[in-house]
């Protein structure tokens, strides 16, 4: 007796949506790893960053480059600006770490979606505590401004590098408490106002250091500076 079987017949393999979507994830980041896209110091756009085996996005602040070398970057959850973002994000670690110094040696290049696979968030890991970047600090800049709408006018004083931010934040309330009543007669023909802005660490000689001397004192000698 002759048996004869049917060969059974296979549908070509299908995916699934959700394993589609993983499958372009992969392929965006190899294409993303094989092709990166150029960075050049003093662009806007943000930028993807060696943290260990891990790569992750940052803002740049643009200007404050410290020669070819540095930049100061901002950490952020790859789906940023996306509403859930901030939330996972700030789980993670990435909204409390501030303005950081950034070797460019680190940069891959600019930032790409298909890199997002690759970041720490993804693997459902929050930020190390030491990513290998120091912070890039803050700084008080106290200015004498026309009062003709002109802008013209200097830089009266400049206090920094402040090592945590409360510590600037707190020195410009006082700062600002002991101009009140003030700002418009200590240099004539002036506004004297201060102004809480990211370290210029380019300029570091200019710089009074706020832990040496009480801030309030210094703006006092400084104004009296400009009247002698």
């Amino acid at each position: 007796m002759i048996r004869r079987f049917r060969r059974c017949g296979h549908a070509p393999d299908t995916l699934t949506p959700e394993d589609q979507a993983v499958a372009d994830q992969f392929r965006a980041m190899l294409t993303a790893l094989r092709n990166p896209q150029r960075w050049t110091p003093g662009g806007a756009q943000d930028i993807a960053v060696r943290i260990g085996p891990f790569i992750e996005r940052a803002h740049t602040r643009p200007g404050d480059d410290h020669g070819p070398d540095m930049i100061a970057v901002a950490l952020v959850h790859p789906d940023t600006p996306h509403a859930g973002a901030y939330l996972h994000g700030r789980q993670l670690g990435y909204t409390e770490r501030g303005w950081l110094r950034c070797e460019t040696t680190a940069i891959l290049g600019l930032w790409q979606p298909g890199y997002a696979m690759l970041t720490h968030a993804a693997a459902g890991l929050p930020l190390p505590d030491d990513v290998g970047m120091d912070p890039a600090h803050y700084a008080l800049y106290i200015e004498a401004r026309r009062r003709d709408d002109s802008r013209d006018g200097y830089t009266l004083l400049r206090l920094g590098p402040y090592t945590q931010t409360r510590h600037a934040q707190q020195d410009h309330d006082r700062i600002t408490t002991a101009l009140d009543g003030w700002e418009t007669t200590l240099v004539p023909g002036h506004r004297v106002s201060v102004r809480y802005a990211p370290f210029d660490v380019s300029d570091h000689q200019l710089f009074a250091d706020p832990y040496e001397a009480d801030a309030v004192a210094l703006l006092n000698a400084a104004v009296a500076g400009v009247s002698a």
